[in-house]
Protein backbone atom coordinates (compact mmCIF):
# COMPACT_ATOMS: atom_id res chain seq x y z
CA UNK A 1 0.00 0.00 0.00
CA UNK A 2 1.45 3.42 -0.90
CA UNK A 3 0.52 7.25 -0.13
CA UNK A 4 1.88 10.20 0.85
CA UNK A 5 -0.25 9.72 3.94
CA UNK A 6 2.34 7.23 5.13
CA UNK A 7 5.42 9.80 4.42
CA UNK A 8 7.85 9.67 7.33
CA UNK A 9 6.18 13.24 8.74
CA UNK A 10 3.28 11.57 9.48
CA UNK A 11 4.80 8.62 11.72
CA UNK A 12 4.95 8.39 15.20
CA UNK A 13 7.86 9.97 16.90
CA UNK A 14 9.92 8.58 18.72
CA UNK A 15 12.02 9.46 21.47
CA UNK A 16 14.66 7.68 24.18
CA UNK A 17 13.30 10.20 26.90
CA UNK A 18 9.74 10.25 28.30
CA UNK A 19 7.92 13.75 28.88
CA UNK A 20 5.97 15.53 26.37
CA UNK A 21 6.54 17.04 22.78
CA UNK A 22 5.33 17.46 19.26
CA UNK A 23 3.99 15.19 17.62
CA UNK A 24 3.43 17.93 14.86
CA UNK A 25 2.09 20.87 15.12
CA UNK A 26 -1.32 20.13 15.96
CA UNK A 27 -0.72 17.17 18.03
CA UNK A 28 1.18 16.91 21.76
CA UNK A 29 2.51 13.48 22.60
CA UNK A 30 3.54 12.21 25.87
CA UNK A 31 5.71 9.10 26.48
CA UNK A 32 4.03 8.43 29.90
CA UNK A 33 5.96 6.71 32.76
CA UNK A 34 4.50 7.78 36.55
CA UNK A 35 1.58 11.12 35.58
CA UNK A 36 0.47 14.41 33.96
CA UNK A 37 -2.05 16.27 33.70
CA UNK A 38 -3.89 17.19 30.62
CA UNK A 39 -7.34 18.92 29.72
CA UNK A 40 -10.61 16.94 29.49
CA UNK A 41 -11.49 15.77 26.41
CA UNK A 42 -8.06 16.09 24.87
CA UNK A 43 -6.87 12.54 24.24
CA UNK A 44 -7.07 11.53 20.59
CA UNK A 45 -4.90 8.17 20.81
CA UNK A 46 -3.09 6.23 23.44
CA UNK A 47 -1.16 3.18 23.27
CA UNK A 48 0.10 1.32 26.47
CA UNK A 49 -1.36 1.20 29.97
CA UNK A 50 -2.95 4.33 30.57
CA UNK A 51 -5.39 5.00 33.26
CA UNK A 52 -7.33 8.61 33.03
CA UNK A 53 -9.11 9.93 35.81
CA UNK A 54 -10.80 13.15 36.26
CA UNK A 55 -10.45 15.66 38.78
CA UNK A 56 -12.66 17.58 40.84
CA UNK A 57 -11.81 20.43 43.23
CA UNK A 58 -8.91 19.40 45.37
CA UNK A 59 -9.31 21.35 48.41
CA UNK A 60 -11.99 23.73 49.99
CA UNK A 61 -9.63 26.67 48.56
CA UNK A 62 -9.38 25.80 44.95
CA UNK A 63 -12.74 25.00 45.45
CA UNK A 64 -14.22 28.39 46.50
CA UNK A 65 -12.05 30.01 43.46
CA UNK A 66 -13.97 27.63 41.11
CA UNK A 67 -17.02 28.83 43.09
CA UNK A 68 -16.58 32.37 42.59
CA UNK A 69 -15.19 32.23 38.97
CA UNK A 70 -17.27 29.99 36.97
CA UNK A 71 -17.43 26.28 35.55
CA UNK A 72 -13.91 26.43 34.68
CA UNK A 73 -11.75 24.08 32.89
CA UNK A 74 -11.70 20.88 34.13
CA UNK A 75 -8.78 18.51 33.91
CA UNK A 76 -7.51 14.62 34.02
CA UNK A 77 -4.92 12.92 35.42
CA UNK A 78 -3.28 10.17 33.04
CA UNK A 79 -1.24 7.76 34.81
CA UNK A 80 0.95 4.74 33.57
CA UNK A 81 3.15 3.95 31.12
CA UNK A 82 2.57 4.31 27.31
CA UNK A 83 1.90 6.88 24.38
CA UNK A 84 -0.71 9.42 24.51
CA UNK A 85 -1.30 12.19 21.95
CA UNK A 86 -3.43 14.81 22.51
CA UNK A 87 -5.45 17.23 20.71
CA UNK A 88 -8.26 20.37 20.81
CA UNK A 89 -10.00 21.33 17.70
CA UNK A 90 -6.77 21.69 15.48
CA UNK A 91 -5.58 24.08 17.64
CA UNK A 92 -1.59 24.71 17.19
CA UNK A 93 0.32 23.67 19.97
CA UNK A 94 3.84 25.13 21.87
CA UNK A 95 5.63 23.30 24.44
CA UNK A 96 7.13 25.37 27.13
CA UNK A 97 9.82 24.97 29.49
CA UNK A 98 9.57 26.37 33.13
CA UNK A 99 12.76 27.02 35.17
CA UNK A 100 12.75 27.07 38.92
CA UNK A 101 12.36 30.77 39.76
CA UNK A 102 10.08 30.95 36.57
CA UNK A 103 6.23 31.67 36.54
CA UNK A 104 4.08 31.95 33.84
CA UNK A 105 0.12 33.41 33.51
CA UNK A 106 -1.65 31.69 31.39
CA UNK A 107 -5.29 32.08 30.14
CA UNK A 108 -7.24 28.64 30.89
CA UNK A 109 -8.71 28.24 28.07
CA UNK A 110 -5.09 27.97 26.31
CA UNK A 111 -3.99 25.16 28.35
CA UNK A 112 -3.39 21.88 26.89
CA UNK A 113 -1.28 19.61 29.09
CA UNK A 114 1.41 19.93 31.86
CA UNK A 115 4.10 17.84 33.83
CA UNK A 116 2.38 17.21 37.47
CA UNK A 117 5.47 19.14 39.11
CA UNK A 118 4.37 22.46 38.08
CA UNK A 119 2.28 24.20 41.10
CA UNK A 120 -0.25 26.86 39.80
CA UNK A 121 -2.62 29.01 41.33
CA UNK A 122 -6.21 30.84 40.20
CA UNK A 123 -5.87 34.34 40.37
CA UNK A 124 -7.66 37.72 39.19
CA UNK A 125 -6.17 40.03 37.02
CA UNK A 126 -4.83 43.07 38.70
CA UNK A 127 -7.66 45.96 37.94
CA UNK A 128 -10.25 43.50 37.07
CA UNK A 129 -13.29 43.78 39.42
CA UNK A 130 -16.43 43.50 38.89
CA UNK A 131 -16.94 46.36 36.55
CA UNK A 132 -14.89 44.56 33.91
CA UNK A 133 -16.87 41.38 34.58
CA UNK A 134 -14.07 39.33 36.64
CA UNK A 135 -10.68 38.64 34.40
CA UNK A 136 -8.73 35.18 36.10
CA UNK A 137 -5.88 33.73 35.04
CA UNK A 138 -3.78 30.71 36.40
CA UNK A 139 -0.01 31.38 37.44
CA UNK A 140 1.93 28.34 37.15
CA UNK A 141 5.54 27.83 38.57
CA UNK A 142 8.12 25.48 39.39
CA UNK A 143 10.13 22.92 36.82
CA UNK A 144 8.66 21.34 34.05
CA UNK A 145 6.59 21.83 30.89
CA UNK A 146 3.59 22.83 29.77
CA UNK A 147 1.34 23.10 26.54
CA UNK A 148 -0.80 25.69 25.06
CA UNK A 149 -2.46 25.51 22.42
CA UNK A 150 -3.39 28.74 20.10
CA UNK A 151 -5.89 29.70 17.22
CA UNK A 152 -2.85 30.23 14.47
CA UNK A 153 0.25 31.65 15.01
CA UNK A 154 1.15 33.70 17.62
CA UNK A 155 2.64 36.72 18.24
CA UNK A 156 4.95 37.45 20.96
CA UNK A 157 5.14 41.15 21.92
CA UNK A 158 8.22 42.46 24.36
CA UNK A 159 6.32 44.25 26.85
CA UNK A 160 8.84 47.83 27.13
CA UNK A 161 6.13 50.19 26.43
CA UNK A 162 2.70 50.02 28.04
CA UNK A 163 1.18 47.15 25.69
CA UNK A 164 -2.84 46.58 25.46
CA UNK A 165 -4.12 43.02 24.29
CA UNK A 166 -8.12 41.72 23.50
CA UNK A 167 -8.78 39.45 26.75
CA UNK A 168 -9.91 37.18 24.54
CA UNK A 169 -6.15 37.12 22.36
CA UNK A 170 -3.98 36.75 25.45
CA UNK A 171 -2.84 33.33 25.39
CA UNK A 172 -0.16 33.97 28.34
CA UNK A 173 2.50 36.23 29.79
CA UNK A 174 5.44 37.01 32.18
CA UNK A 175 3.61 36.90 35.80
CA UNK A 176 5.90 39.61 36.95
CA UNK A 177 3.89 42.28 34.64
CA UNK A 178 1.71 44.42 36.73
CA UNK A 179 -1.99 44.08 34.29
CA UNK A 180 -4.63 45.79 34.70
CA UNK A 181 -8.29 46.47 32.68
CA UNK A 182 -8.15 49.78 30.17
CA UNK A 183 -11.36 50.69 28.69
CA UNK A 184 -10.75 50.99 24.66
CA UNK A 185 -14.09 52.47 23.81
CA UNK A 186 -14.01 56.40 24.44
CA UNK A 187 -17.13 57.75 25.84
CA UNK A 188 -19.25 60.02 23.85
CA UNK A 189 -22.45 61.05 21.75
CA UNK A 190 -21.63 58.09 19.24
CA UNK A 191 -20.86 55.36 22.45
CA UNK A 192 -24.45 56.75 23.76
CA UNK A 193 -26.18 56.04 20.36
CA UNK A 194 -25.21 52.23 20.88
CA UNK A 195 -21.64 53.01 18.61
CA UNK A 196 -18.92 51.21 19.42
CA UNK A 197 -15.84 50.08 18.19
CA UNK A 198 -16.50 46.14 19.46
CA UNK A 199 -13.22 46.73 21.67
CA UNK A 200 -14.55 47.74 25.09
CA UNK A 201 -11.91 46.69 27.40
CA UNK A 202 -8.25 45.64 26.50
CA UNK A 203 -5.91 44.28 29.15
CA UNK A 204 -2.82 46.15 30.01
CA UNK A 205 0.67 45.34 30.54
CA UNK A 206 3.82 47.11 31.63
CA UNK A 207 6.86 46.50 33.32
CA UNK A 208 9.20 43.91 31.71
CA UNK A 209 8.26 40.75 30.58
CA UNK A 210 6.39 39.07 26.85
CA UNK A 211 2.94 38.64 26.16
CA UNK A 212 1.81 35.88 23.73
CA UNK A 213 -1.33 37.11 21.53
CA UNK A 214 -3.19 34.56 19.40
CA UNK A 215 -4.70 36.14 15.94
CA UNK A 216 -7.57 35.17 17.28
CA UNK A 217 -10.11 35.40 19.62
CA UNK A 218 -11.51 32.72 21.96
CA UNK A 219 -15.67 32.93 22.23
CA UNK A 220 -16.47 34.71 25.86
CA UNK A 221 -17.21 31.67 28.27
CA UNK A 222 -20.94 31.77 29.60
CA UNK A 223 -21.09 30.90 33.27
CA UNK A 224 -22.47 32.17 36.21
CA UNK A 225 -22.51 35.10 37.66
CA UNK A 226 -19.81 38.18 36.49
CA UNK A 227 -19.45 35.85 33.69
CA UNK A 228 -23.09 36.44 32.77
CA UNK A 229 -21.93 39.52 30.82
CA UNK A 230 -19.94 38.07 28.70
CA UNK A 231 -16.43 38.10 30.36
CA UNK A 232 -13.25 36.02 29.66
CA UNK A 233 -12.86 33.06 32.37
CA UNK A 234 -9.14 31.92 32.51
CA UNK A 235 -9.43 29.39 35.47
CA UNK A 236 -8.05 25.86 35.83
CA UNK A 237 -9.30 22.94 38.88
CA UNK A 238 -7.41 21.14 40.37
Amino acid sequence: MRSALFSAENLEKESAQPGMRLQNSKMLKIELNGEAMARVGSMVAYQGQVQFQALGSGGIGKFIKQRLTGEGVPLMKLTGRGDVFLAELSKDVHVIDLEPGDALSINGSSVLAFDSTLQYDIRMVGGAGMASSGLFNCVFSGHGRIAVTTRGTPVVLNVDQPTYVDPQAAVCWSANLQTGYHRADQLGLGTLLGRSTGEAFTMSFAGQGFVVVQPSEEPPVQGSGTQQQGGLLNNLIS
